[in-house]
């Protein structure tokens, strides 16, 4: 079994659940993914069209049809379903309440310092520092080793890199469109690039919900009600030894006179 397709991310939007609270989706546009080639545990997917292909691509027009825009090798799980090259793969692999990983190349930044690019604070910004605030400050090390280590946190190109986001839900799937709503954000830009990947399906904890603000609201109203309740039946019981007290003192006079 194939559990992994390419897409282009779209827009994100908004989708509410049954109890009728707003959750943030993303819409992945994944058109049919054709099966290219197979060996051993893995599978190349073709996704999309070029109109201009160079001789590599090319190749794979006998299979496909058409020369594919995007060409990725993925991994095959073990299952009883066989695959063959110029197979296709839809959207209905996936299914409302799978988990998914969401694999793109997040938007580039461009040049950018320390404090933009790792959230570093800066230096002073008082006591007569005019051009520390935003430096990144010490980076070496002693005479020994003498070098700046590979890795260091320092001022360079920002995004533009590979970026996974685990454990995203699937909210609902379109086959008639062949987009996947994904619950939250995904790495890149519009009209990226990304690989879809199922992981799992969500726990039967987490589908059991919080109860409604309504159903919540009715609760504490009845909680509100049991202590008025019980504070009235508290007043009644002072006013009951109130009288029974006065009661009392009204025959005591009685038998003096």
């Amino acid at each position: 079994m194939i559990a992994t397709m390419l897409g282009l991310k779209k827009e994100m939007t908004a989708k509410f659940d049954q109890h009728g609270r707003r959750m943030p989706v993303t819409l992945i546009a994944a058109e049919p993914n054709i099966v290219l080639t197979i060996g051993g545990n893995k599978v190349q997917l073709g996704f999309g069209q070029k109109k201009r292909a160079k001789k590599p691509q090319s190749a794979f027009v006998n299979v496909a049809g058409f020369a594919p825009r995007f060409v990725k090798e993925v991994n095959k799980v073990e299952s009883e379903q066989k695959y063959a090259a110029g197979d296709k793969l839809t959207v209905s692999i996936f299914q409302p309440g799978d988990l998914v990983k969401v694999s793109g190349i997040t938007k580039g930044k461009g040049f950018a310092g320390g404090v933009k690019r790792w959230g570093f604070a800066g230096g002073p910004k008082t006591h007569g520092q005019s051009d520390r605030h935003r430096a990144p400050g010490s980076i070496g090390q002693t005479t020994t080793p003498g070098r700046v280590f590979k890795g260091k946190k320092m001022a360079g190109h920002m995004g533009a890199s590979k970026h996974t986001v685990m454990g995203l839900e699937v909210i609902e799937v379109d086959s008639q469109n062949n987009i996947i709503c994904v619950k939250g954000s995904v790495p890149g830009a519009k009209n990226g690039l990304v690989v879809v990947q199922k992981t799992g399906e969500v726990k039967k904890s987490q589908i059991q919900e919080e109860k409604p603000k309504e159903e919540a609201q009715e609760q504490k109203k009845t909680v509100a009600e049991v202590a008025k309740e019980s504070e009235e039946s508290r007043k009644q019981e002072v006013n009951e030894e109130k009288s029974q007290t006065e009661k009392e003192k009204g025959e005591k006079e009685d038998a003096k006179k």
